[in-house]
Formats: structure tokens, C-alpha cells, sequence
């Protein structure tokens, strides 16, 4: 495979590489590219077309447009390597803000300018509904998704290098984190005793499950007898609205959780009022199950028990709080109750 370098002028490089012939019309094709830089520059660029087009991986990239590159990266890389929620939040993002802004452009000719002004014109006027721009933090998740799909084009030998990483992306603000103290999770728990939520949110407070470790809990996961539950499973719902059911993210989110005499309690009491429900449907209650679902056994929105929960906040005047926060509580509560913070670690997996 033949390829030459050709200096145009101080720190500039012509690559050209013979690329083999055109399957149509038989004559011989080549690739040429421009490298800014020192010479081992050009060299190291020109090794790694040649080693592309001698494994079949070359691409035209001179050809190829910033949203047809991101359109690739989502169906070659994000739909295979990625959890379904993550790949729907990379598509939205691709799709919606970077291809209507950036994608036009040739890939080779983005430059960090085309990228900073995206991000400065997001965040002065990004919203859709024309009251203002997006938030620092929304727009540094697009800056996360854009520098990945460079990333993985750079190791793929598609560019050079990742522009992405000249850019200043937006800081978001640090907030400070609400911090629920014992009482405020009695107070919640309190406010909610007579509603339907009460022992899904007691089960939080006191294992320190995510939301989707919670909402994806069967009956068969959960061992009364010993007053033990096992993550092994999450329930996600994707933006069409289906349910997926799928391992923990990591080894360690796989695990066995103690449950306090008061929650063994309160769950076999949930469990009995689940089994007169079903029984009233003419089926049993089986260990496939999920602990916490419709009466019909549907599972429950996530973004209902979200919404339930901000509402019981608020109607004992703890805003700002979130869901999320019961986990962080839980694991403040057993620290200061002395508590080993590895325990602690292995419990909130």
C-alpha cells in the first residue's frame, strides 16, 4: 500500500494515499489530507490510513459530514455499547441540538470555534420554548456526548484528534445537596402513611435502593423468613413508554440487603394485601411478581413515584428535596449510628 508526505509549508503536511481503484469505473483512487503540525505528526497520521485501509476500515472522511459521523457513531457504537436509557439520552441529544447545529459541516473542518458558539448561542437562547437558554449542566452534557463520539472517531482512526477537547465547556453551578435529617424521613414517612406510596418509601429509607432497583424488587428476591431482600435486576422505562427490566450497572450493585424487624413487618403486610388483590383477579401471587406494581400487576412509572414523593415533601414544607435523597440519608443515618463506612458502601451498592 502506497502513501507519501508532502510538505506544503512550515507546520503543514499533504498526505496521499492510494486508496485502491473505483469498484465502477476501475481507475485508481487516493485519499488526500492535510496535518498540521511536526513532521512525526503527518508520519504517525499517514501509518494509521494505511493500517485503516489495509484492515478495511478506511472511511472517506473528507467526505463525510459531522452528522452523518454522529448518525454512525449511534448505530455502530452508542445501540450496541451502551444501556438503553443512556443510548435514548445520546440520541436525543445528537439528534435534537448537535446535528441541527453542527452537523452540516464537513468533519474534517470542525474546528473548537463552530463548537464554542453552539455552546455559548445554548446557552443564551438554547430553549425550545424561546424563554431564555439552557442550563450550564445540560449543555456540558451535550459538550460529554459530543467529545465521546470525537473520541471514539480519533481511536478509530477517522480523525486525528478530538477538537472537542480545545473547547471550554460550560461549569455547571454547584449546588448544595439538601441533607434529610432521621426526622425529616419520619416526617415524610408520616405524611404518607394513608396513601399507597407509604411502604415503597419506607423500603427506600431504609435499604437505600435507587429508584430502579426498587421498582424492578420481585417477591422473589425477597426472603421474609430471613428478612433479607437481593438486587439483582433494575426497571427502566424508555421515552416510548415500554418497560425493560436489566442487571445492576456493576458487579457490586449486585447484592443482599438486611431489612429492619419494623420494614420485614411492613412488607409482610404488603404482601398479604397484594395477595388478596390478585386473588380477587382469580391468580396467585408468584414469585415473578414485582413487590411494588398496579393491583393488576403493572409495574408503576418511575416518574409517578417521583412526582408522589415531591408532593409529600412539599406538603410538609421540605422542598428542594429529592427522591434520590432518602438513599443519601439512609447512609447518614447508619454512619452516625457507627456504622462501618465500608458496611455502609456494600449496603447502597
Amino acid at each position: 500500500m502506497k502513501g507519501s508526505i508532502r510538505q506544503r509549508s512550515k507546520g503543514s503536511w499533504e498526505l496521499c494515499i492510494d486508496t485502491g481503484r473505483d469498484p465502477v469505473t476501475g481507475e485508481r483512487t487516493r485519499h488526500f489530507e492535510s496535518v498540521r503540525g511536526a513532521k512525526r505528526d503527518a508520519q504517525r497520521r499517514l501509518r494509521e490510513l494505511l493500517l485503516n485501509v489495509e484492515q478495511g476500515t478506511y472511511v472517506k472522511s473528507d467526505r463525510l459530514t459531522v452528522a452523518q459521523f454522529l448518525e454512525e457513531w449511534l448505530q455502530d457504537y452508542v445501540a450496541t455499547n451502551t444501556a438503553p436509557r443512556t443510548a435514548e439520552g445520546y440520541q436525543q441529544i445528537v439528534r435534537t441540538r448537535l446535528i441541527p447545529a453542527l452537523g452540516s459541516l464537513p468533519l474534517l473542518g470542525l474546528r473548537p470555534h463552530h463548537i464554542q458558539k453552539y455552546y455559548s448561542q445554548a446557552l443564551e437562547s438554547g430553549r425550545r420554548d424561546g424563554k431564555g437558554g439552557l442550563s450550564a449542566l445540560t449543555v456540558h452534557h451535550h459538550h460529554r456526548v459530543l467529545y465521546e463520539a470525537l473520541r471514539h472517531g480519533v481511536k478509530h482512526g477517522i480523525l486525528i484528534r478530538n477538537v472537542a477537547e480545545a473547547v471550554d465547556a460550560p461549569r455547571p453551578e454547584h449546588k448544595e445537596l439538601a441533607i434529610l435529617a432521621a426526622s425529616d424521613v419520619q416526617l415524610i414517612l408520616d405524611a404518607c402513611k394513608e396513601t399507597a406510596y407509604y411502604v415503597l418509601f419506607f423500603t427506600l429509607a431504609y435499604t437505600g435502593l435507587r429508584r430502579s432497583e426498587l421498582l424492578g424488587l420481585r417477591w422473589g428476591d425477597v426472603d421474609l423468613e430471613k428478612s433479607t431482600l437481593s438486587v439483582v435486576q433494575a426497571l427502566h422505562q424508555l421515552h416510548g413508554g415500554k418497560y425493560i427490566l436489566r442487571e445492576p450497572k456493576t458487579k457490586r450493585s449486585r447484592r443482599q440487603i438486611a431489612l429492619s424487624p419494623s420494614l420485614a413487618i411492613a412488607l409482610w403486610e404488603h404482601r398479604l394485601k397484594q395477595e388478596q388483590a390478585k386473588k380477587l383477579l382469580g391468580k396467585p401471587l408468584e414469585s415473578r411478581d414485582l413487590v411494588f406494581s398496579h393491583p393488576d400487576g403493572r409495574p408503576i412509572r418511575p416518574d409517578s413515584v417521583t412526582r408522589a414523593f415531591h408532593k409529600i415533601a412539599e406538603s410538609v414544607r421540605l422542598r428542594g428535596v429529592r427522591l434520590h435523597d432518602l438513599r443519601h440519608a439512609h447512609a447518614t443515618i447508619l454512619l452516625q449510628q457507627g456504622v462501618n463506612p465500608k458496611i455502609v458502601q456494600e449496603r447502597l451498592g
